[in-house]
């Protein structure tokens, strides 16, 4: 459905796997990779998107790398630069909001494992990202050091891994008090049994059909609240 772009906006380039919707408009969300990179369980949730309703982008934070290997992966992970990651992130923002087929005014962002950290950092980043979910984000915010009170206004969902501890995990509980005290409002889901990663149908061991098709119909309704008013 989907196809590879690059492009050009404020003079900050991108890469990544852009999905429209067959109704021609939508509002617009961004797709933020696991540490395996913009690998094709992305892409599909991409086209997922756009089967439902939204301009969907995945932006390639690797720039053409990925991994199927857990050590290669984290090493590219770690190399991640998070200040150009934040940058390519807004662009992508700024991107999707530039496109004749997005309806909305702000932008959504969605993202898994590391995306789902950055996903929930990426509110903090720009005014054209107005809520963000994210799936077992990682446990501790200090490397992305976020300006919390940026949240003033806007919108978070956190699925949570029980194999990561719930919501009652530090970090997750550390998001929820930061974004509420700025005036923003979250939603915490707890999935019972479930593994981390347990959205990845392309990882059986951990993959939990109920908890995943849960945890996306929560979100669909939440994007649908917050980029639509519905």
């Amino acid at each position: 459905m989907g196809s590879d772009v690059t492009f050009t906006i404020n003079g900050q380039s991108g890469q990544g796997y852009l999905a429209k919707p067959a109704g021609g408009s939508g509002p617009a969300i961004i797709v933020i990779q696991e540490w395996w990179g913009l690998v094709g369980h992305i892409k599909d949730v991409v086209d997922r998107f756009a089967t439902a309703g939204f301009v969907a982008f995945a932006p390639d934070l690797y720039h053409g790398q990925a991994s199927t290997e857990p050590d290669t992966a984290k090493k590219l992970m770690m190399e991640l630069e998070l200040d150009g990651a934040g940058k390519e992130m807004s662009s992508a923002a700024a991107y999707l909001l530039s496109l004749p087929e997005t309806s909305s005014m702000t932008v959504g962002a969605v993202g898994f494992c590391m995306g789902g950290s950055l996903a929930i950092w990426s509110a903090t980043l720009t005014i054209d990202i107005s809520a963000a979910v994210g799936f077992y984000p990682g446990a501790s915010w200090e490397r992305h050091a976020p300006q919390w009170s940026n949240y003033k206004g806007k919108h978070a969902m956190i699925h949570c891994a029980e194999s990561d501890g719930t919501s009652t995990a530090p970090g997750i509980q550390e998001a929820k008090r930061e974004i509420e005290a700025a005036g923003g409002d979250i939603q915490l889901f707890d999935y019972a049994g479930s593994q981390h990663a347990f959205f990845n149908s392309d990882r059986p061991e951990v993959y939990d059909e109920a908890a995943a098709t849960l945890s996306w119909e929560r979100s669909l309704s939440f994007f649908g609240a917050h980029l639509l008013g519905r």
